[in-house]
């Protein structure tokens, strides 16, 4: 009879069947953000389930897919595994996305209620949107720069736009922003043109709430700009609140692309809600007349960069002080305790100082009466000095 697998046995047989992340996409170790990115879409729009429902074999080939690029795709889990391999990665705490497009009803729902309780719930743009896109079957409206546009779009759908620059525009720079007054929630989309003339998906942004509004931007100004990706596990915060703050700006990465080239480019607003359409204006701009602002972006995020390095070292510098912190805490309250246990055996030698019994609490109380008894005789003519 075979003996039973332990628990930590299984784990380790598990992560010896895994197949190397990089080999599984198809990339080098020395793979851009961006080069990842690209060639995950391409995998998952390939072996999406919903495309391949006569073969279950695509099923576990999109998981593995989804599961490298979840790994690729953290700075964090992408060096520990590079460091030590799947041994160093967390396996169980995997964020996975889900396409709300091929969701029932009833799983949506459930979704929607666990993203209410704060369990942060990464979506995807649905493989069958991406896969028209690709096609070349999308309807493309033509914007103009500097002429914002207000616009609903439905749940797991997107809008397409297209916007055409000058060489001169291009070098002075663009940005698309789009905001939502009733806080949806959406992804600003930028595709790259194919040469069979469809759309590839090259930059993703989810939105954000900043204020009273729900926002998300792009910006090619021709010099490195950053994004700030949101914590991969926001419950942690509940738990170690310390971690989160020194992990605040871990997420503040370069964007893959800061600048265009002239021609025509393809922005698309995703609606990301769980069960509403999205209401939002989106605007794109040609920065030609925002020098003093591009110049003000430059500089506030290199003082980010310069102030995440600076909590790193604060970081190691903060657990040394609360770890001497924690162990005088611990012997204040052994010495004031030794202190106190002192003095109550020092005020206990100072009451054995005497011959006289112990009096009871009772006493004075009897002698009090014994006073009133010996008055009220005096009163009557009836005290006997012999009695």
């Amino acid at each position: 009879m075979p003996a039973h697998k332990s628990k930590s046995e299984k784990n380790d047989s598990e992560k010896q069947s895994l197949r190397d992340p990089y080999d599984v996409l198809g990339v080098s170790r020395n793979s851009t953000d961006q080069e990842i990115k690209s060639a995950y879409r391409k995998l998952a729009l390939k072996y999406h389930p919903d495309k391949n429902a006569n073969d279950p074999k695509t099923t576990d080939m999109f998981n593995e897919i989804t599961f490298s690029y979840n790994i690729l795709s953290d700075p964090d889990k992408r060096h520990q595994y590079d460091t030590a391999g799947f041994e160093a990665v967390d396996s169980k705490n995997q964020d996975l996305e889900l396409d709300l497009s091929s969701l029932g009803a009833v799983n949506t729902m459930f979704a929607a209620i666990f993203s209410k309780l704060g369990v942060p719930i990464k979506t995807t743009v649905s493989a069958t949107l991406l896969e028209e896109a690709l096609h070349g079957t999308v309807t493309i409206e033509p914007i103009e720069l500097g002429q914002p546009i207000v616009r609903k779009v439905e749940k797991q759908c997107a809008h397409f736009y297209s916007v055409t620059i000058t060489e001169k525009q291009a070098q002075a720079g663009l940005v698309c922003r789009v905001q939502s007054a009733d806080k949806s929630k959406f992804k600003l989309l930028y595709f790259d043109q194919e040469e069979n003339g469809g759309l590839n998906l090259a930059l993703q942004e989810d939105s954000a709430k900043t204020g009273k509004v729900t926002s998300a931007g792009m910006y090619f100004l021709g010099f490195p700009v950053y994004r700030l990706d949101p914590p991969s596990n926001s419950m942690g915060s509940v738990k170690d609140p310390d971690a989160v703050f020194f992990k605040k700006l871990d997420g503040f990465q370069p964007c893959e692309i800061h600048e265009i080239k002239a021609g025509m480019h393809t922005f698309a607003v995703y609606g990301d809600n769980f069960f509403k359409s999205v209401s939002y204006t989106i605007e794109v701009l040609c920065t030609e007349a925002f020098v003093e602002e591009k110049e003000s972006l430059r500089t506030v995020e290199a003082q980010i960069l310069s102030k995440r390095l600076e909590l790193s070292k604060f970081e190691s510098e903060y657990k040394q002080v609360l770890a001497q912190f924690t162990e005088m805490t611990g012997r204040y309250a052994q010495e004031m305790q030794a202190i106190d246990e002192l003095l109550m055996q020092r005020n206990e030698i100072h009451a054995s100082y005497t011959m006289a019994s112990p009096m009871k609490h009772s006493s004075s109380s009897g002698r009090r009466r014994t006073l009133w008894e010996l008055n009220q005789r005096c009163e009557k003519g009836r005290w006997d000095p012999q009695n």
